[in-house]
């Protein structure tokens, strides 16, 4: 990458490297000198210009220009011979342009969804769920060594009021044409009525018949693993961790119920692990005990390098107790695990919320959604945002079938890029000949389009650095305006200039090289007619 050339350039510990928004202050520039001044407090220029000297030699095949400028950035402008040479390297590499071997020999766990089995998946499932999947995608092509993971939530508290939902009696708490499905499905056939039986039935049959096909069907998203909470508690996981907690001395005693004292560890209050028995529910473990198992599990068990939770936003309180939990065992590690909040999504059409569900009862359900929209606008609308903003999601536009709507703006490029590749052909312009002469390409819209197409490893090693998963969208975005504008400005076949046709057809098959790459990585098709 070229941000690692600028780097061997300088030689100074730490030296971030941007991209200015103005063009005219270089392709890449760093403020290194403007932070080693307010270190040392010296004047920030003139620590450019020192910096500037000792640079005595830089490679002036990729290099065309590196000066200081005020108030003390460092720019670096990238040659044309380099440029050029970046597009026979696409040509050259394909399918594996972008990737990177970052992450050679660190494995990491991707866990994500996680729905609660009591009902259809959420339009926030989804968020998360294409957000994990992607991101896993980013991992691996940096790398990584990638597990997605889908923890079953078929435990305890919930599973007893789906019991209760599907018995219909008076704890129902959930509702919808699914409950009434249910309700003729189970009471019938179970001889017990106990609500945690037929609340771990339907949980089962909820897993197995719609929130399942749905991720694999619908989504298109295969995990590697499904981890049972049912079977933590059951094979001695949870008991175990408890008695770890236990011999630390990091329990105890009250009101019946067994606390973990986990304000010891950042928590602002101590957490029950295991209640005291009430008249309706007899005693039993809460959700930090399996879910502290689960984790212990994964780092000392498993033997993950770090691990990734991407959780909803009702579960942002649940961070520190699980964080407290971590460091109890042992295994918690801020630089090992993540946890990743998703913000809120609400459905748009027409103008107004769209709130009530017919199936579900009380929310527009996933499945809903996919009915109405086909599944290459549900990735790109859900990944187009950061998962820390709020999310409004149109309906109206992700049906607009024009450019209008941003994923058939990206796909109708690529469709029109593979359409120009098509009629190269039938103008008698040999496709081995094509990016033959890439020493023609000089015009500044083929520059600058140059630079886009080289950015792709860039986004891919940043992204599985900080998740920023929404920058794959943008970065197609941005390519695809950029290419529009080297279509407009440059007249790509020209039987009059069959050299700088070659040329500009092999930029245009580096383009489609490179955006359909970005596709692939966001689980986005790349059509080659629309």
């Amino acid at each position: 990458m070229i941000r690692d050339e600028i780097k061997k350039v300088l030689n100074i510990k730490g030296a971030q490297i941007g991209r200015p928004e103005n063009k005219g202050f270089g392709d890449y520039s760093t403020s290194v000198a403007l932070k080693l001044a307010k270190e040392k407090g010296k004047n920030p220029m003139e620590l450019a210009q020192t910096i500037m000297e000792n640079i005595t030699t830089y490679d002036v095949a990729i290099f065309a220009k590196v000066e200081a400028v005020p108030p003390g950035f460092i720019n670096f402008t990238l040659s044309k011979d380099y440029l050029q040479k970046q597009v026979n390297k696409i040509l050259e590499t394909e399918d594996a342009y972008g990737k990177s071997e970052i992450g050679r020999g660190q494995k990491i766990q991707v866990e994500f969804i996680s729905a609660n089995p009591t009902g259809p998946l959420t339009l926030g499932n989804g968020r998360g769920g294409f957000f994990g999947d992607v991101l896993a995608n980013v991992l691996v092509a940096a790398g990584f060594e990638a597990k997605r993971e889908y923890f079953i939530n078929d435990a305890g508290y919930q599973v007893e009021v789906l019991g209760h939902s599907v018995l219909k009696d008076k704890k129902a708490q959930y509702r919808g044409e699914y409950i009434d499905k249910l309700n003729k499905k189970f009471t019938g056939r179970l001889a017990s009525k106990e609500p945690k039986v037929v609340g771990k039935k339907a949980a089962d049959y909820i897993i197995d018949k719609m929130i399942r096909p749905t991720i694999e069907g619908g989504m298109k998203i295969k995990f590697d693993a499904w981890t049972s909470e049912d079977d933590l508690r059951r094979n001695g996981a949870a008991d175990k961790v408890l008695v770890m907690f236990k011999e630390k001395n990091l329990t105890y005693e009250q009101d019946g119920a067994t606390w973990f004292r986990s304000t010891q560890f950042g928590d602002d209050k101590d957490r029950v692990l295991i209640t005291s028995a009430k008249e309706d529910r007899v005693q039993s473990a809460t959700y930090l005990l399996p879910d502290a198992a689960y984790h212990y599990r994964k780092f000392a068990e498993d033997k993950f390098d770090k691990v990734i939770d991407i959780w909803g936003a009702d579960h942002h309180g649940y961070i520190a107790r699980l964080q407290a939990a971590g460091k109890a065992l042992g295994v918690w590690d801020e630089n090992k695990l993540k946890i990743i909040i998703m913000q809120l999504v609400r459905l748009f059409e027409g103008g107004k919320e769209v709130r009530m569900s017919k199936r579900a009862g009380t929310y527009i359900t996933l499945d809903e959604l996919l009915e109405q929209i086909p599944l290459d606008v549900a990735r790109f609308f859900f990944l187009v945002r950061s998962p820390d903003t709020h999310m409004d999601f149109n309906l109206d536009l992700a049906r607009e079938q024009s450019e209008k709507n941003s994923v058939y703006y990206v796909q109708y490029a690529h469709a029109r890029i593979c359409s120009i590749l098509r009629k190269s052909n039938s103008s008698s312009l040999l496709k081995r000949e094509v990016g033959r002469d890439l020493a023609l390409l000089s015009h500044p819209a083929e520059l600058d389009l140059i630079k886009q197409l080289i950015r792709l490893p860039e986004i891919i090693a940043d992204t599985a650095r900080d998740y920023q998963v929404h920058r794959l969208p943008q970065y197609a975005l941005d390519l695809v305006r950029q290419f529009h504008k080297f279509y407009e400005e440059c007249r790509v076949i020209d039987e009059q200039d069959k050299d700088k046709t070659q040329a500009r057809l092999g930029l245009c098959l580096a383009t489609k090289i490179v955006l359909a790459n970005t596709l692939k990585l966001m689980g986005i098709s790349a059509p080659e007619k629309m």
